[in-house]
């Protein structure tokens, strides 16, 4: 195995896999580098507990680009995703509220509570669409360079110009979620506390944030621009876990010629005279490439594998500033039965077990759940989405038991006064399955086995600074062209050949390929272009 290629890889997550494929497709020697045992980041599956199998961090699909899909065959691959039969499943203390299921259900369930409410939902959706559809437009589109000359100005145009053309009460909207809480946002809508609750959840997934802080509203949309088997705004499970995704997509890359390094963490990038050359390993070991991209979050890139004397002071400013924390706690736990919930009985399989089943009960309930992370480093009563994916896949735990992810917001990224995460995990693990006993009171004693994965133990495994899912803040100061800084938000780094294709850039966080296809991209227009200045001179 030689030790120079045309491009250099760190981190071997679902975007690194997708820049990796793209690059040598166009014909360039890769090496993808991944620091863990297995390929695939934070989309993998794992067996946790003898005979049960779940997707570790990661844990539902709805987010990866069409585009992705077809260009790596990841179908012929055996990429295959299961609708769920509802989206999703609200247990509030003495009543129950369910999303999806088809045409008129979710009015339905709107109007036991607020016949308003289920009037207003139809025109809620059909806004929401239309504001999403121009995440779609963009996603696979390069931000615009700001500084970088006319034709950073010509790409602002093209891509602002669907705005340009939006009816007057489509831009209103636009404005609303880019500017306004989720709280503000949907009391424009809504008037019912069980309704707005339903979808202000999707505001803190991955959040630190509650849904009165202004600017959540933006992530409450980030969660509903992606298709499901070419459904708008459907989720899914991956048959296999996500880990299936990434497995698809390392095949993909190998039978381009990728070369794949397992247990293989970067320790350096190699920089001489404002160029990148390549990487030094923690072994010691250096690789060399004209072209290094980075698939881990900026944090973890510029802090700790660049050296700052490379960069200049604004930027080395501007980094030491980048917000990370996205205040989860995930775990995946074993159960010998399904949950039996006290406002819908049964252990017997329904379409609620099959969904999204968030205890989020109530806008204040969320609040307090992030207020109280501020003051005591994790909230008393958590909001935990659970997901049951053996439900619809028996490939992932023996004959009737199953496993279930629990994704648990808010717990602060750092603990105050001076506290370790490793001496509160436990504590703060038995407090998530006491909170869903609360609404499943057969959960607790049903639960065989637990991996735990603190803020930190995110950090630790997956390179994940602070814990933050999503490499960064999803805040409109780190959105598009300011993501992860203004000047930098086109993929290319101040430093000559260095990349990024991670989900510190846009559009963001989630399991979207669209980093690393827009990033490879990048680096293929200027590889043609240096590649033509050579060939002009000879």
């Amino acid at each position: 195995m030689t030790n120079r290629y045309d491009a250099i890889i760190i981190g071997g997550g679902h975007n690194g896999l997708t820049c990796a494929f793209y690059l040598a497709r166009a014909g360039m020697k890769v090496r993808v580098l991944e620091r863990r045992h297995v390929v695939g980041g934070a989309a993998v599956t794992e067996e946790f507990h003898p005979g049960f199998r779940n997707s570790t961090a990661s844990y539902t699909v709805s987010l990866l680009r069409p585009k992705v899909i077809a260009d790596m065959k990841l179908h012929e691959r055996g990429y295959r995703v299961i609708e769920r039969t509802i989206s999703n499943f609200f247990p509030f203390p003495d009543t129950y509220l369910k999303l999806g299921g088809g045409p008129g259900r979710t009015e339905a369930q709107f109007a036991r509570f607020s016949k308003k409410d289920a009037e207003a939902y139809p025109r809620y959706d059909a806004a929401l669409e239309k504001v999403a559809q121009v995440l779609r437009d963009i996603a696979l589109q390069t931000p615009p360079n700001v500084g970088g000359g006319l034709a950073a100005l010509a790409n602002a145009a093209k891509q602002g110009w669907p705005l340009a053309r939006m009816d007057i009460s489509t831009q209103r909207d636009l404005l609303d979620i880019f500017t306004k809480s989720a709280r503000e946002f949907l009391d424009g809508w809504f008037e019912d506390d069980h309704v707005k609750s339903a979808f202000a959840f999707d505001a803190v997934v991955g959040n630190y944030a509650g849904v009165s802080t202004a600017g959540s509203a933006y992530v409450l949309l980030h969660h509903v621009f992606g298709e499901v088997n070419g459904k708008l705004g459907a989720w899914g499970h991956a048959v296999g876990g996500m880990g299936a995704i990434t497995q698809a997509m390392a095949a993909a890359c190998e039978e381009e010629g990728v070369e794949i390094s397992l247990e293989a963490p970067v320790a350096k990038v190699l920089v001489n005279n404002g160029k990148a050359q390549g990487v030094k390993l923690e072994s010691g070991e250096e690789l060399y490439a004209p072209i290094v991209a980075a698939n881990v979050g900026p944090a973890l890139l510029y802090r700790q594998m660049v050296d700052s004397s490379d960069l200049d002071e604004d930027f080395n400013r501007r980094i030491k500033g980048y917000k990370t924390g996205s205040g989860t706690f995930r775990m995946n736990v074993a159960l010998s039965e399904l949950p039996d919930f006290t406002v819908l009985p049964g252990k017997a399989q329904a379409e609620h077990h099959t969904a999204g089943i968030i205890i989020a009960p109530g806008m204040d309930y969320m609040d307090q759940a992030f207020d109280d992370a501020k003051q005591f480093g994790w909230s008393k009563k958590p909001i935990v989405e659970i997901k049951i994916p053996s439900t619809v896949d028996d490939s992932l735990a023996p004959p009737g038991q199953h496993v279930a992810s629990l994704f648990c917001q808010q717990f602060a990224p750092e603990l105050p006064d001076g506290r370790s995460w490793d001496d509160c995990r436990e504590e703060v693990a038995d407090l998530i399955i006491d909170t869903v006993t609360d609404h499943a009171p057969n959960f607790k004693g049903s639960v065989i086995a637990r991996q735990i994965h603190s803020p930190l133990d995110l950090e630790r495994k997956f390179g994940l600074i602070g814990g933050d899912i999503f490499h960064g803040t999803m805040g409109l100061d780190q959105l598009w062209a300011a993501r992860p800084v203004l000047g930098n938000g086109d993929y290319r780094s101040p430093i000559k050949g260095l990349y990024m294709c991670g989900s510190g850039t846009h559009p963001g966080g989630g399991v979207t390929g669209a980093p690393g296809h827009n990033a490879a991209a990048e680096i293929i227009r200027d590889r043609s272009i240096v590649w033509k200045a050579l060939h002009r001179k000879r």
